[in-house]
């Protein structure tokens, strides 16, 4: 999930997830073609299937970067991060899942475009992630009821790809935790689907009085201020003494987490929002996580 904190990027949509060329796998190829909703990568599979991929945007071509990027093809050295390292630790919206939780949960309660005309002033300027947060939840309190008939009504979209990647990196011995700024209740269903146990989630927690009414949220979690994944990175890297862990996500609030004491290795997944700032930075840029999958061996 990214912050509200301005950093200068601007994120393109990416839609109608399914599966695109993985650099692992050579019997596809891909054709750029214009369709009814804009530019789409044409997949022609070795059994002459045609396919099309996420990447439907209305810049794909021209100003855009995309295609242009020098880290879609990992070195020998982040490889060998990637394989052998112990501990991958994922954002959720955006990452793991398909949506923003948040803008969901204010769409659900009747709030979205006053949320998204809040969100979108925002961007404009430096807004601390907290300040954002506070401000973007007082515009529809919600309710507990609110969020349980939420939960309920619209279960959790994966991203494809992501059950397999974490049973094999859970195959491969090594632990998975889920880092976000977004809200436990509703990370928890996402975290029992995918079998991570609820001591490897860091999110925040809506907080409800005795009748069920909204009364804000816990401040004392890391994630509910700017700069609290990178901390609570390497929280998880100080209390396990992991050798070497991977951070993957979509915005620069994944990409902060990669310094000393945190993570080794930044994967930038731009399968859902391509934020090109970011994902220029990255040591590793995947559009689908077959790359991930394939890698691990």
């Amino acid at each position: 999930m990214e912050g509200l904190v301005s950093y200068g990027i601007n994120p393109i949509r990416v839609t109608a997830i399914t599966k695109q060329r993985s650099r692992f796998l050579l019997q596809s190829q891909p054709n750029l073609t214009k369709g009814v909703s804009g530019f789409q990568i044409e997949v022609v599979n070795k059994n002459k299937k045609k396919q099309f991929s996420p990447l439907i945007m209305a810049a794909a071509v021209g100003n855009s970067q995309v295609g242009h990027f020098e880290n879609t093809l990992p070195s020998k050295e982040i490889l060998e991060l990637w394989k052998n390292g112990d501990a991958v630790c994922f954002d959720v919206d955006s990452t793991v899942c398909l949506d923003e939780g948040i803008d969901e949960l204010a769409e659900f309660c009747g709030a979205g475009k006053a949320v998204a005309e809040w969100t979108a002033r925002a961007m404009g300027g430096t807004v601390p992630f907290e300040e954002a947060l506070a401000a973007r939840l007082s515009l529809f309190n919600p309710s507990l009821s609110q969020v349980q008939n939420f939960l309920e009504q619209r279960p959790p979209r994966l991203s494809p790809g992501i059950e397999e990647l974490i049973q094999k990196l859970k195959a491969n011995r090594k632990h998975v935790y889920l880092i976000s700024g977004g809200f436990r209740q509703m990370i928890n269903p996402v975290a029992s689907i995918l079998g991570i146990p609820k001591e490897n989630i860091f999110a925040n927690q809506l907080l409800f009085g005795s009748s069920g009414q909204f009364l804000g949220f816990d401040e004392n979690e890391h994630t509910s201020r700017s700069g609290g994944k990178a901390i609570a990175v390497q929280q998880i890297r100080k209390d396990h003494g992991y050798k070497a862990l991977t951070m993957i996500g979509d915005g620069a609030t994944d990409f902060e987490a990669r310094r000393p004491g945190g993570a080794d290795l930044f994967v930038c997944y731009a399968g859902v929002q391509l934020r090109q700032a970011v994902a220029a930075k990255a040591d590793w840029l995947v559009f689908n996580f077959q790359d991930l999958i394939n890698s691990l061996g």
